[in-house]
């Protein structure tokens, strides 16, 4: 399994703290409201300290949006890293970290929203985008390829990416939708629903994902 951003997240404990507060402090204030001096008193240290890790602000959101999706990704890959059992049990992890907490929130979406907007106008953040969507799919070929191999279908690296990338929409769509939070339904039931449709994604066997949420 493919980790390079979101591994080197435990580098740092102090630069990630500042990361945290910078994300903390976007989340409550805005871009606008973020300033230097409250993320230092949001971290509990000087504003020199900070210009020690980053040259400026923006250089400083900037790395916590890369931060932040490091984050939502890694947790989800540790996830189907504790799962050694199966390659089926594996995916399914992976996929149900995605869609339910921490990574499932109100407050994700909106940082993601915040940041997102940023996208078509500076480059840095476009770069962050495409680099932390490469990963994710990186990540989900790695755990579609041996479930494919396992049950005989077509496991080759055009395959295995065009299921990573339609699996990729379908639980984008479901944790934006999931963490509005808008009460049309019970967020418990979205891993259920996204492993099913997985499975008809990846021409598998009923239950043959749905069936390790239980375990």
């Amino acid at each position: 399994m493919t980790r390079r951003s979101y591994q080197r997240l435990g580098e740092d404990v102090r630069r990630n703290a500042l990361l945290d507060a910078t994300l903390d402090c976007l989340a409550e204030d805005g871009m606008g409201g973020a300033s230097v001096r409250r993320i230092a008193e949001r971290a509990g240290v000087s504003a020199g300290l900070i210009r020690h890790y980053f040259q400026s602000k923006d250089d400083m959101v900037g790395a916590s949006y890369a931060h932040l999706m490091g984050r939502l990704t890694g947790r989800a890959a540790d996830a189907a890293q504790g799962a050694s059992d199966t390659p089926e049990q594996a995916l399914a992890r992976f996929i149900a970290a995605n869609l339910t907490r921490p990574n499932l929130s109100v407050r994700n979406v909106s940082l993601w929203a915040t940041f997102i907007g940023h996208i078509r106008d500076d480059v840095r953040y476009a770069e962050i985008h495409r680099e932390s969507y490469r990963e994710f799919l990186q990540v989900l070929e790695a755990l579609i390829h041996p479930v494919l191999t396992a049950h005989d279908r077509p496991a080759d690296p055009a395959t295995c990416q065009g299921l990573a990338i339609a699996l990729n929409g379908l639980i984008d769509g479901l944790w934006l939708e999931g963490s509005l939070g808008h009460g049309l339904y019970d967020a418990a039931r979205l891993p259920t629903i996204a492993l099913t449709a997985a499975e008809g994604l990846l021409r598998l066997p009923d239950t043959t994902l749905t069936r390790h949420l239980t375990r």
